[in-house]
């Protein structure tokens, strides 16, 4: 199993013009749906002289997990053209918003699909494009005197703790390559009365 993808390690954006329209494109990583709209919404408030706010967005290694909006614009003309710029790229985990100010001419649906997906390359010719794991998060309650044997799994595997709450009852959220589970979970799975639940794929 495939457990590397490539992504973007901070926003960038990019600009297309054609026949006095303007394309801004902003890409963004993201590790889930939920944030598109928390980041198109300040977009609009910003650029609240513009048509249409087309986006696409990729999530996870399979090619099925995406969305795309045309905001408007000829079916098939913004969003597809977007997303097929990040398939190639083979670029997940991102979303891409072009930001549309009209410029008076027509431009047809060919000369909109050529402007979406240039204005989606110059963002990503500015993005630093990073590889990095498919990972998932685990999370683990043992009581106190376990600790030591836990611990010791984290230590051996050198594993993050993304959150931690020690008492009587102990409770840790790790994360680690997915490559690396079944090892992992064998290891934890031999100390006697802990509980481990699978909670997500990042």
């Amino acid at each position: 199993m495939e457990d590397t993808y490539k992504t973007i390690k901070t926003p960038s954006e990019g600009l297309f013009k054609d026949k006095g329209s303007k394309f801004f494109a902003f890409a963004y990583p993201i590790e889930q749906e939920s944030e598109v709209k928390a980041l198109i919404e300040p977009l609009r408030k910003e650029h609240f002289k513009a048509v249409h706010f087309c986006y696409a967005f990729r999530l996870g290694l399979d090619r099925t997990n995406f969305r795309v909006n045309d905001d408007g614009e000829p079916s098939g003309s913004a969003g597809r053209p977007i997303l097929n710029v990040l398939l190639s790229k083979d670029i997940t985990n991102i979303l891409v918003v072009v930001v549309r100010y009209w410029g008076g001419t027509l431009l047809g649906v060919p000369g909109l699909i050529n402007a979406y997906k240039s204005a989606t390359e110059e963002a990503l010719v500015e993005a630093e494009v990073i590889e990095k794991t498919v990972n998932e998060v685990y999370q683990v309650q043992f009581e106190y005197i376990q600790m030591n044997d836990v611990m010791k799994v984290v230590k051996d595997f050198d594993l993050k703790i993304k959150n931690q709450q020690f008492d009587n009852q102990c409770t840790i959220e790790i994360d680690f390559r997915k490559s690396l589970t079944n090892q992992i979970l064998g290891k934890l799975e031999k100390i006697e009365g802990i509980s481990v639940e699978y909670l997500r794929t990042v």
